[in-house]
């Protein structure tokens, strides 16, 4: 159920991203919607995808700039790019800290299970 809301968030931001680089919606706030989908679609993101993830968010602004040169729709494709920078972004950011809260949970359980199992005292 996790991993379809998760898929279903990602194919939100990505569709929202494209829309909006070419249609202006004055009718809500498109930034903070990537992120709030973003945020959803990180948390169903496998570890396999994280690293491909960083180098396409550390990719899409020289992809924004490089297209940003065609006549008539440059400006749109850059603002696509930006779009899907900003969730892609917010995916990572949230499949980290869900990397880092299994981290400290395995160091956490490993520091109480001493491996030996002590007896309880009996009056």
């Amino acid at each position: 159920m996790l991993k379809k809301v998760g898929g279903l968030a990602r194919a939100l931001y990505i569709l929202l991203a494209i829309i909006t680089g070419f249609v202006a919606l004055g009718m809500m706030n498109v930034p903070l919607v990537l992120v709030v989908l973003g945020l959803i679609a990180g948390i169903a993101m496998p570890r396999e995808r994280m690293i491909l993830v960083a180098a396409l968010i550390i990719a899409f602004p020289t992809v924004g700039a490089a297209v940003g040169t065609i006549p008539m729709i440059g400006t749109k494709l850059t603002a696509v790019c930006t779009n899907l920078q900003l969730g892609a972004a917010a995916a990572l950011a949230s499949a980290i800290a869900i990397m880092c809260y299994e981290l400290v949970m395995d160091g956490v359980t490993g520091l109480t299970a001493t491996g030996t199992t002590a007896k309880t005292a009996t009056a």
